[in-house]
């Protein structure tokens, strides 16, 4: 079963989805990134927190509030 990976849009209404070309997020649905099993996409979407001149930043900040869905 196939699974990809969505967020809220910021400026329009609806979803986004992650589309790996570019790691660019897309609002048209047949372009999304589909992964095989559920651990690839939850790789992607990890977001390690690093610490910078001692504040703890998240390093994927990117995926924040991403999901990973089935299809």
């Amino acid at each position: 079963m196939p699974f990809h990976i969505k967020r809220p849009a910021e400026l329009i209404t609806g979803d986004v989805y992650y589309k790996s070309d570019g790691d660019t997020w897309t609002n048209v649905y047949a372009d999304r990134k589909q992964y095989g099993n559920k651990s690839d996409a939850d790789a992607q979407v990890a977001n390690p927190i690093k610490f910078v001149n001692g504040f703890p930043v998240k390093s994927n900040g990117g995926f924040v509030n991403a999901t990973v869905v089935t299809e």
